[in-house]
């Protein structure tokens, strides 16, 4: 779905001590993949967002989005419709005073048929759990309902690919809740989604996950392969899963459990078996 080749970025225009935000970025993203993206704050995650759909343009290397290489300018628009962008903050891409009006906007920018924009204006909405309230006003609405008319938005593009840049950074444990629900559906419908969070447990849910450190890619692997590697991600500024850590915690207090934790109930069960162990048993 999306591949980029020793892509480098730059917000700079000097030619000299220039100073990458991205430095040689090589990733593969299949078609129905579900991709997190984790790293602190100036990493270049966001920047390497914005390159999936050519709303960047690499310095140097390429992107390729379904074999289209963002820098064609005949392939321009249509990379667009493939990769759909969802933002941090929702009222910056909220635009109609009207629910359904606002998800039609890109759909009419397109010049679909009214016809088509009223199916996919619908389905868009049932797809987030939003469509009951088509007819409210967008600013009445909770940061996690704004959140998900953006995504609405999205989907009626119709778009093989989301990508999702921090999309729940500014809401409540509620509204956070609601949108992961949204993205998680959408995964189930075969779209693919690329997701940029400082949330731990968020990243949980992909199938991969891809961990940035100075503009570089440091770690990539599974959840419960990066995961596991609490030193290494504490020592990038990272958190990990508050599970993970309570493995990690009892493993250096001498209780052995998998270091590859990551629900409640996988270290609920490595706890019962220590405890019937013949070493729990002794210590009990």
């Amino acid at each position: 779905m999306i591949k980029t080749e020793k892509v480098t970025y730059s917000y700079s225009e000097e030619t000299e001590d220039i100073k990458f935000v991205l430095n040689g970025i090589d990733i593969e993203i299949k078609k129905g993949e579900f991709v997190a993206i984790l790293g602190h704050n100036g990493c270049g995650k966001s920047t390497l967002a914005k390159l999936f759909n050519g709303l960047f343009l690499p310095a140097g290397g390429n992107v390729y989005v379904s074999g289209k290489n963002t820098k064609s300018t005949e392939e321009y628009w249509n990379i667009r419709q493939m990769v759909g962008m969802v933002f941090q903050n929702p009222d910056n891409q909220i635009v109609a005073t009207v629910v359904e009006e606002d998800v039609a906007f890109a759909p009419e920018n397109l010049g679909v048929p009214a016809e088509e924009i009223r199916r996919r204006v619908d389905d868009a909405l049932k797809a987030v759990d939003m469509y009951e309230y088509r007819h409210h006003a967008p600013h009445l609405l909770s940061g996690g309902q704004k959140q998900r008319i953006a995504i609405a938005g999205a989907i009626a593009m119709r778009p093989e690919c989301i990508v999702f840049d921090e999309p729940t950074a500014m809401l409540d444990p509620k509204g956070r809740k609601e949108v992961m629900a949204a993205i998680e559906k959408l995964r189930e419908e075969g779209i693919t989604i690329v997701l940029i969070t400082h949330y731990m447990d968020e990243a949980v849910k992909a199938d991969r996950v891809i961990v940035m450190d100075d503009g570089k890619i440091v770690m990539e692997d599974t959840p419960k392969n990066v995961f596991s590697q609490v030193k290494m991600l504490k020592g990038l500024g990272l958190d990990v899963p508050q599970v993970t850590e309570l493995a990690y915690l009892l493993n250096k207090s001498g209780i052995p459990v998998k270091n590859d934790i990551l629900t409640v109930d996988e270290c609920t069960e490595e706890i019962m078996k220590f405890l019937q162990s013949d070493k729990g048993k002794a210590e009990n």
